[in-house]
């Protein structure tokens, strides 16, 4: 019989000038979503309450507790590229994931969840924007590019794959690998425990994000004005002398960013793209825990066969 295993595909082409107008408005998509998780959720540390997760479909929101006892998942779907509303009832509800206004699929978007007699109140203004759009008087995002955006999921959904694989060699205290629908990007965080000193004018999202020491490593397609997908990695609060580090692999520090950066097209374009993304991620937490001089000897653990 044929080896049932599949091959490695593949990295997709991810350019973000070719799809920056889709990647906006599934962007503000994702942040009515994920405002829909944050209220209906209770507040956890650093506000891993809120984000969402790489399925073999798509971004869910996971199950949500809903004020009658029942629940609610939404998962963005991008192989039929449809959201789906799923009550514990057995109640179904779907949008289609087309080219419309973000003003247009709020409007529809609301009525599904009257539908499904779920009331959800939140703020209509995305966050972590230079130039906000309330979601219901947006009607300057509207692209919708459905290979983009499959090959976005596809690329999230290598990245998921080897940053629980990074996950696996830490003993300490540790975020799950999941998606900030606020800056759009998808990453795991390590803790050594200690208090982190309170960061000068942080809001009361970045106070409680950053409220411990941290490094934290994720990919983004580009989004915020960088132009292009990378692999980054960043300690909080920068220790000093990070900045100085050079890498024997691939990547660097960016100083710019205030971190390391692995371009997305060079990982792409290397022999074996897993393997450079892992060296990446393993040298960036060992420089950056060397310098902030973590206790390594109680945190690491060995990569499991």
């Amino acid at each position: 019989m044929p080896d049932a295993r599949e091959s490695p595909k593949p990295w997709p082409i991810l350019d973000w000038e070719q799809w920056k107008e889709t990647a906006d408005t599934l962007h503000m998509f994702m942040q009515i979503v994920g405002k829909t998780r944050l209220a209906l959720t209770s507040v956890q540390n650093h506000w891993w309450n809120a984000p969402l997760y790489v399925t073999a479909r798509g971004l869910t929101t996971s199950a949500m507790p809903l004020p009658d006892g029942g629940q609610l998942d939404i998962e963005a779907d991008f192989l039929v590229h449809r959201l789906v509303f799923r009550r514990s009832s057995g109640q179904t509800e779907s949008l289609p994931l087309v080219p419309q206004t973000v003003a247009d699929f709020f409007a529809a978007y609301r009525r599904t969840l009257e539908a499904l007699a779920v009331r959800v109140d939140f703020d209509c203004m995305p966050v972590e924007l230079k130039d906000p759009i309330r979601f219901d008087r947006d009607t300057i995002h509207k692209s919708y590019d459905a290979d983009a955006a499959n090959r976005f999921w596809r690329v999230l959904g290598r990245a998921d794959t080897l940053l629980q694989r990074f996950s696996s060699t830490f003993y300490g205290k540790i975020s799950p690998v999941h998606f900030f629908w606020g800056s759009f990007d998808i990453a795991v965080t390590r803790f050594n425990g200690r208090r982190a000193p309170a960061r000068p004018g942080a809001d009361a999202i970045q106070a409680e994000a950053y409220s411990h020491e941290c490094i934290s490593a994720g990919f983004w397609p580009g989004n915020g004005g960088y132009g292009k997908a990378a692999f980054y990695c960043y300690a909080a609060p920068v220790p000093e002398g990070l900045a100085d580090t050079k890498l024997q692999g691939p990547g660097a520090f960016d100083a710019g960013l205030g971190e390391f950066i692995l371009g997305y097209d060079d990982a792409r374009r290397s022999a074996d793209p897993d393997r450079t993304v892992l060296a990446f991620l393993e040298a960036t937490y060992s420089a950056a825990a060397d310098v902030a001089k973590w206790d390594r000897a109680r945190l690491d653990r060995p990569m499991a066969p």
